[in-house]
């Protein structure tokens, strides 16, 4: 139970008191991290729809949910998105990006990322009805918290201590396979085999986004799980936008 607490605390700003925290429930927790993401997106899902029966337009609506996940989420994600934009866009070697990312302050490219993926959230949940916007948002939330979970399963961690080296080093197969279960039914429980396709395309572009930036920096951090969170989520309404006929 406090490992299922546990993945609430590191993933929303709900405020759960947890007793008896033992380092070996913090990796455990990385199991309920898909399960999370759908409660996530089940609050979006209903913010929408109360949304829409207020009569706001759909342009509103998806500017205040993409806002809502912002508050819920407490903007973790976004952090790391700016500060990995600022690292790798800094065009220095591995040990000044890593320093970059550790430096409290946001740079120019770290503010044009942001604005970006928020502006790209927000078209692509434009393009789409309400009904599949609901599929959408209970995906995205899905697989973009289900995301770490992969990068941590199969990278190692670029630096010697950090927040994310926990996570990391107590990893192993048994809390991948049930944390992949758990994804897989939740995505098909939301939409069927197509659900089960995007869960597919997502893990695999999430593959590939780690296997750069292991390239780059040699592993990966908590900052570049957080950037890697934030583009999911936009290759999840892509992909949705792509298969909606």
């Amino acid at each position: 139970m406090n490992s299922f607490l546990l993945a609430f605390q590191f993933l929303t700003i709900i405020p759960i008191k947890i007793k008896n925290i033992e380092e070996k429930n913090i990796p455990e927790s990385l199991v309920y991290f898909p399960f999370v993401g759908l409660i996530l997106g089940i609050i979006l899902w209903s913010a929408a729809n109360i949304l829409s029966i207020l009569e706001f337009s759909p342009l509103a609506i998806n500017i205040i949910v993409v806002i809502l996940l912002i508050i819920l989420s407490g903007g973790i994600h976004l952090d790391g998105l700016a500060d990995t934009a600022d690292a790798f866009l800094s065009r220095k070697n591995k040990e000044e990006m890593l320093n970059i990312m550790r430096d409290s302050h946001i740079g120019v490219m770290g503010v044009l990322s942001l604005i970006s993926i928020l502006l790209l959230k927000i078209a692509f949940l434009s393009s789409i009805s309400l009904p599949l916007k609901n599929i959408s948002l209970l995906l995205m939330c899905v697989i973009s918290r289900w995301s770490p979970v992969l990068s941590m399963f199969y990278s190692a961690y670029a630096r010697e201590e950090g927040k994310a080296k926990v996570f990391i080093e107590g990893m192993n197969r048994k809390i991948f396979l049930f944390s992949l279960l758990i994804a897989i039914l939740c995505v098909t429980a939301i939409w069927g085999l197509r659900g089960l396709y995007i869960f597919l395309i997502a893990s695999a572009l999430i593959f590939l986004v780690n296997k750069f930036i292991e390239r780059q920096i040699g592993g990966i951090t908590g900052d570049t799980l957080g950037a890697v969170s934030e583009l999911t989520e936009v290759m999840v309404l892509i992909v949705v936008c792509i298969l909606r006929k």
